[in-house]
């Protein structure tokens, strides 16, 4: 989307959502970003924020009326504070797959879609804010999946159009994914835009507190040491095997807990391969990935379907990781989508892999 010019007031220009590192984000740019937000806590609006393309975005104000795309983006702004502001979404949260209270909340949010919003319906939501969580940056002019608004008819409607860079912009990053700054930028630079940057900060502050002491523990670990690790995405079907790769934010999580991605070497964020190459790569530790069914009796079978999918199939009961039981069962969400959980995920699979050495 195009800049606004606010009274030529000085805009505060973030990185986040908004910057960092399209795929691999810098520290310094998340750093950066933090401190820049942190102005918006005392009212320094105009807030100006930027797509994976560069063009650039401002509030001269919070946004009032918010549409999200998917659950993703609705639980970072109930984690922020900023629920009571969302007036609709898309992909809505199933009921009990949002952590505690968040989950009530995520409940009483109206749902516009069960999965993409049609153009029709978010246009003419009243949104003064579309946040995007997953989007292709080319060809439709701004829009995500399906049959997405352009840039001008967002801008009749009266809609700002964002997006979550650590996740819309992944597929197009220039390096691997190795750590979260690119997460803790979008929190941040959502916080800045919404008005919550204090709690952005101690969101963001938690999350480094908890990779921080997985990285003293393990994060000095020879890379000929470190164990092989497959994202198994149930859920996405089992006739091919759909893997993780580099520019995808599980990469982060994997590596940041002290193993290497099986599929480290494909250059984007997600790939079908075929089942004779994860045989090839024979992965030390499988990642059970299904998606949350909102109970823990419901999960559990999720996890049991998919282990003894692993244990008799032929193509993969002879895989190491298979033979010798070596399973984790931990939800997708929080790791191949971008939020606060993906630091407490780095800690799970940390400390299975590293039992005693993770406190």
């Amino acid at each position: 989307m195009r800049a606004r010019v606010w009274g030529g007031t000085a805009a505060v220009v973030l990185g986040g959502l908004l910057a960092a590192g399209c795929g691999g984000g810098g520290k310094d740019a998340a750093d950066e970003s933090t401190g820049k937000a942190g102005k918006s806590a005392a009212g320094a609006y105009p807030v100006s924020v930027t797509d994976c393309m560069g063009a650039k975005t401002t509030f001269s104000d919070a946004p009032k009326r918010i549409v999200t795309s998917n659950a993703s983006s609705l639980e970072l702004l109930l984690r922020l504070g900023a629920g009571d502001k969302v007036i609709g979404t898309g992909f809505p949260p199933g009921k009990g797959t949002l952590p505690g209270a968040l989950d009530a909340q995520g409940q009483k949010v109206k749902v516009l879609s069960q999965n993409v919003i049609p153009k029709e319906k978010l246009l003419g939501s009243g949104a003064d804010l579309y946040i995007d969580t997953f989007a292709s940056m080319g060809g439709m002019g701004g829009g995500g999946m399906g049959d997405a608004p352009t840039v001008e008819e967002f801008k009749a409607a009266g809609i700002n159009h964002i997006y979550l860079k650590s996740t819309a912009c992944a597929a197009q990053g220039k390096k691997p994914v190795r750590d979260l700054s690119a997460v803790e930028a979008d929190i941040t630079s959502l916080g800045a835009v919404t008005g919550t940057s204090a709690k952005a900060k101690e969101l963001v502050a938690g999350m480094k507190e908890k990779v921080g002491a997985v990285q003293k523990a393990v994060g000095g670990t020879a890379a000929g040491k470190r164990p092989t690790y497959f994202f198994f995405d149930y859920d996405a079907g089992t006739k091919q095997s759909t893997v993780v790769c580099n520019r995808q934010v599980a990469n982060a999580v994997i590596t940041l807990a002290g193993a290497r991605n099986a599929f480290a070497d494909c250059d984007g964020d997600n790939k079908q391969v075929g089942w004779e190459d994860v045989i090839a790569k024979n992965p030390d530790w499988i990642q059970l990935g299904v998606r949350n069914r909102g109970s823990e009796a419901a999960n559990k079978k999720a996890f049991d379907e998919a282990q003894k999918w692993l244990e008799t199939n032929p193509a993969t009961k002879g895989l190491k990781a298979v033979k010798e039981r070596h399973f984790l069962r931990i939800a997708s969400e929080p790791t191949t989508i971008a939020g606060v959980e993906n630091a407490e995920t780095v800690e799970k699979i940390a400390k299975t892999l590293y039992p005693g050495k993770v406190g």
